[in-house]
């Protein structure tokens, strides 16, 4: 079973940036691809951002694109989403998610990390 373990979070004014980090383990961190999604208040979870098992194909919504970026590092079990120009519509809890190889659903879900961002 996989455990996946967030962190970075906080409260950042607008433009500011912050660094989501997602720490693994489990099952061996190179046989699933990894995803952020999040959750504002109210509001239905939303996808953000997912990077392949090897680290070579990214995603991420069109919301965040050009601001948001994500990556993994495979000999450290860890993935990070790194934020800038933030903005208070991007208040909301953070979640890191793992979908095994070969599948499509998100089997592996994180606790969250919450983010505030204040205007």
């Amino acid at each position: 079973q996989v455990q996946l373990v967030e962190s970075g979070g906080g409260l950042v004014q607008a433009g500011g940036s912050l660094r989501l980090s997602c720490v693994a383990s489990g099952s061996p961190f190179s046989t699933y691809a990894l995803g952020w999604f999040r959750q504002a208040p109210g509001k239905e979870r939303e996808y953000v951002a997912d990077i392949s098992w090897n680290g070579v194909r990214t995603t991420v919504v069109d919301s965040v694109k050009g601001r948001f970026t994500i990556s993994r590092g495979n000999a450290e079990n860890t993935a990070y989403l790194q934020m800038n120009s933030l903005k208070p519509e991007d208040t909301a809890t953070y979640y890191c998610a793992g979908r095994p190889r070969g599948t499509a659903e998100w089997a592996y879900w994180g606790q969250g990390t919450q983010v505030t961002v204040a205007s």
